[in-house]
């Protein structure tokens, strides 16, 4: 058994939430654990035992206005509503644990809530062992019109294992309606239709009889069933039902039962719609994916006006496939009113267009093929994902590296991550990547802020080495100054914090591990009088960010330069190329060894990849030799330590 969450919000109609809870119960029915998340609307849902509901505070929208989130009250929603969604669903992935995440549509859509998707997705990469990522998608995407937002999607996609196309390629390949390049290709597992619901029954014996018109569970189908009862009044010998969805406001639902000819019936949406469209002579419809379901289960001849306001084209292009097939006829939507709708019935009751033959062999079995899928990809060693660095800057670095050990010999490259305070997710995810890569991590802990919780998760990790990140990264710099802890006070208590740094590192920390005496000042930045007090204070080695300063007699300075987050413009990854260019260039320069700073706490999905590529680049470069913190720092070390031996606490 495995745990699984599902996340989604519907925002127009029910169909997404409706194929998100088909899958969770088909999973719930083969013995898996289901967390249901939901952020649209409240809708009634049958749910087994199995599956976990969990209700976010839901936002809609009227029309198609799929940026302009509302309340259940129809009010514009505040940060404070987005906030609490995203606790909950954070909450929800805490309290589930689970080992497989499908995110709805996201990332090819619900762009309006990337962000609380977007929280989902860092947390399931940080967790240990990180669950497998699904996208959940249907048959046809809505293809953004910016080709930005196409690779912004592409880009979030890295951080996935697999997506599930639930619908059959051989009717329509998900390339119909999204650009499908080599990268996500093989991502692309199809499952055939969701259809979880049963076949409808066999029509009774003699003619099919009346017209069943549906609009889907929204407002949206209004012009459609108004069309219909003015068709109905055109063509008086027919029976017509016109179903009408439960997210019909009662005012427009009364209105239609009010205009309605005595040859029309109005009423509610049916749970026996399967059996009724079994019956019917023939079916009027948009062309949603749950509508299109019943209709191949049912067989009934069908007039599709697929929905395209808003420059929708999803059930056009669905309704355009079908009709190709002799599935259906198609009346677009901008042509829709009562009369071409009673010629295309019309068309649709002739004994042709009644005759189809067969139905073509179509995959409806989506449920329990995604259950499938799913348990092979649980079954097998999780995938790095890493992402290609751009060949011709990795070239630039390459050609740096190669050129420096011609000179001098292998270049030494070494690790810090700054900032640790307590097991957290985060950290998790650093030492996960730091095993993935084989490479050694020196960890700067703040030794105040150093919780019980930080030496209990290291105990026992490989190749970590802590050094003493000042005292409690406190700013002490003036307005207008840039931010600094040990700096702009006087020397005595520069030192004497300096000290005190050393001395609660070992305490809370050098027990179990063991503590370097290196100092890395916050921010990177310390009084030079500070530093050349350093080696009187008991520390031997110091290290900060950029070129080294002037040498201190016994004190080893060895800095970092290679920082992956762009803290100036919003914390994401930097430039790629940029990082590469600055790499080579302090290779070319003579620096070394050549550091890379990563901050496990703030490090985004895109930062974490680039990070995890770069080290297996390095890594595998014969010039590069992987250097260690405790045999850089240790007194008349060689620059090149690759198990060198761990520094007792002193």
């Amino acid at each position: 058994m495995s745990r699984i969450l599902i996340a989604v919000t519907h925002l127009l109609g029910a169909g997404h939430l409706t194929r998100a809870a088909a899958l969770a119960r088909a999973f719930a029915g083969a013995g898996h654990a289901v967390t249901l998340v939901s952020g649209g609307m409240p809708a009634a849902l049958a749910l087994p035992a199995g599956v976990r509901f969990v209700q976010l505070p839901p936002v809609r929208i009227t029309g198609t206005a799929f940026t302009a989130l509302l309340d259940p009250e129809g009010e514009p929603v505040t940060p404070a509503r987005l906030a609490a969604r995203r606790a909950a669903l954070l909450d929800a992935f805490v309290d589930s644990r689970p080992e497989a995440v499908i995110t709805e549509l996201h990332p090819f859509g619900r762009r309006v809530l990337a962000a609380e998707f977007d929280a989902l997705v860092e947390a399931a990469g940080a967790a240990v062992p990180r669950p497998r990522l699904l996208a959940s998608v249907r048959d046809v995407l809505a293809r953004p019109g910016k080709p930005e937002r196409i690779a912004a999607a592409h880009a979030r996609l890295s951080a996935y294992d697999a997506v599930l196309v639930h619908g059959d390629a051989d009717l329509l390949p998900l390339d119909r309606s999204w650009p499908v390049d080599a990268a996500i290709a093989p991502l692309l597992h199809y499952t055939g239709y969701v259809d979880e619901a049963p076949g409808a029954p066999a029509p009774a014996p003699g003619p099919r009889r009346g017209v069943v018109v549906s609009g889907g569970s929204s407002a949206a189908g209004l012009p459609l069933q108004e069309a219909a009862l003015g068709a109905a009044r055109l063509r008086p010998e027919e029976s017509w039902r016109v179903l009408v969805g439960r997210g019909v406001p009662e005012a427009a639902f009364a209105a239609l039962r009010a205009s309605a000819p005595p040859n029309a019936a109005v009423e509610r949406a049916r749970p026996d719609f399967r059996a009724l469209l079994a019956g019917a002579a023939v079916s009027v419809s948009q062309a949603g994916y749950n509508t299109v379901l019943d209709l191949l289960r049912s067989g009934c001849p069908a007039v599709l006006v697929p929905f395209e306001a808003g420059r929708e084209t999803e059930q056009r292009l669905r309704a355009d496939t079908l009709a190709a097939r002799g599935l259906a006829r198609v009346l677009p939507e901008a042509e829709l009113s009562a009369g071409r709708l009673a010629e295309a019935v019309a068309a649709a009751l002739a004994p042709a267009a009644g005759s189809r033959g067969g139905l073509p062999p179509i995959a409806l079995d989506g449920g329990p093929r995604s259950v499938a899928i799913v348990e092979g990809l649980l079954a097998r060693a999780p995938a790095v994902s890493r992402p290609a660095l751009p060949a011709a800057d990795w070239a630039l670095l390459a050609a740096a590296l190669d050129r420096r050990a011609q000179r001098h010999g292998a270049v030494a490259v070494w690790w810090r991550d700054d900032d640790a305070t307590a097991h957290t997710p985060a950290l998790d995810r650093l030492l996960a990547l730091r095993r993935e890569t084989g490479w050694p991590l020196a960890l700067a802990a703040i030794p105040a802020g150093a919780e019980p919780s930080l030496a209990a998760r290291l105990a026992g990790e490989a190749e970590i080495d802590l050094l003493v990140h000042g005292l409690a990264h406190a700013n002490h710099a003036p307005p207008g100054e840039k931010k600094a802890e040990l700096a702009h006070r006087p020397a005595a208590a520069l030192e004497r914090e300096a000290a005190q740094g050393l001395a609660l590192a070992r305490a809370r920390l050098g027990g179990l591990l063991g503590v370097l005496p290196v100092l890395v000042p916050p921010w990177n930045r310390i009084a030079p009088d500070l530093a050349a007090a350093l080696p009187r204070l008991g520390f031997r080695g110091l290290s900060t960010f950029g070129p080294r300063g002037s040498a201190i007699p016994g004190l080893v300075q060895l800095n970092t330069h290679l920082d992956p987050v762009a803290w100036r413009t919003g914390r994401g990854l930097a430039e790629p190329r940029a990082l590469l260019a600055r790499a080579a260039d302090t290779v070319g320069r003579g620096e070394a060894p050549l550091g890379l700073l990563t901050h496990h706490l703030v490090q985004d999905a895109r930062t974490w990849a680039f990070c995890a590529a770069l080290l297996e680049r390095l890594r595998a470069h014969p010039a590069v030799r992987v250097a260690r913190a405790d045999g850089l720092f240790a007194p008349e070390a060689s620059p090149v330590s690759q198990t060198g031996a761990r520094v007792p606490p002193a």
